[in-house]
């Protein structure tokens, strides 16, 4: 299969996922916060993104707008981009809601200058669950570098490749997959649900991913001329990549003891220079 038939199987279930996910049925996305009017990224992210009123920011992979919708909140003018029409029209619904001022377009996120526009941007933020659906890292990277200015910054919170590669067997966490998944040659998953505990059943069950090491993920930027101004690793997802893990009153999951060592996510700012 070519790269685009990846992300047209992608496409397909991020469509249903998102239908799914605008009715929020479980309360994972907090909509009742949003909509009454609180801010609904984690302390994590707006301790390490600092003060963005009178940024202008681009949200890569937006998916459903709430993050992208509290950025706004926060002060900046934003900018959201996702593939799937689906998630789109739930984002613009709910900025109308919230009288929220807010431009949202679909496409690639490869094409995002295209899209977007170039060089105009303080900020690109991309978080949780987004950059494992695309195949190559590098143009990825070039993809950020493009989108903006000299002097602004992305910031990426991700899940740990580290962990990307672990499955739970029989209690315990083992390496399954490969640590740096081939752009040819992506993970196939059939999940018959999302992940945020609704039962609904998906049909299109197919999807694709990639695990990109963090070299891979360092080197790209700063081939992207990027410098990285810091690096964290965390103990903490917002989902359950474990049957084992265990949610606290933060909002967070992490894995009981002795699994609790292992890091489960990362953060990085890299700087355009």
């Amino acid at each position: 299969m070519s790269h685009e038939a990846f992300i047209a199987a992608n496409l397909k279930n991020w469509n249903e996922r998102a239908d799914i996910h605008s009715n929020d049925r479980t309360g994972s996305y907090r909509f009742d916060d949003f909509r009454n009017g609180e801010v609904v990224i984690y302390p994590l992210e707006r301790r390490e993104i600092g003060d963005i009123a009178g940024l202008n920011v681009a949200h890569v992979q937006c998916h459903i707008g709430l993050d992208t919708l509290s950025l706004a909140r926060l002060g900046a003018t934003v900018t959201g981009l996702d593939f799937s029409p689906v998630a789109l029209a739930t984002a613009r619904q709910l900025a109308a809601e919230a009288g929220i001022d807010a431009r949202f377009v679909e496409g690639d996120a490869h094409d995002a200058p295209e899209l977007m526009g170039a060089g105009q941007y303080d900020l690109v933020y991309v978080t949780w669950g987004a950059i494992n659906w695309l195949p190559d890292i590098a143009r990825w990277a070039h993809m950020v570098s493009r989108l903006l200015r000299p002097g602004g910054a992305l910031y990426l919170l991700e899940t740990h490749p580290g962990a990307l590669v672990l499955e739970q067997v029989e209690g315990r966490l083992a390496p399954h997959y490969h640590w740096a998944t081939r752009t040819d040659q992506p993970l196939p998953f059939d999940e018959t649900t999302t992940y945020t505990g609704d039962e609904q059943q998906l049909v299109n069950t197919r999807s694709y991913s990639w695990v990109h090491p963090l070299s891979a993920i360092i080197s790209g930027l700063r081939a992207a001329d990027m410098r990285i101004d810091f690096l964290h690793e965390h103990e903490v997802l917002p989902y359950k990549l474990f049957p084992m893990m265990q949610a606290a009153e933060d909002g967070f999951f992490r894995l009981p003891e002795p699994f609790a060592l292992l890091p489960l996510s990362f953060s990085l700012r890299a700087v355009k220079e």
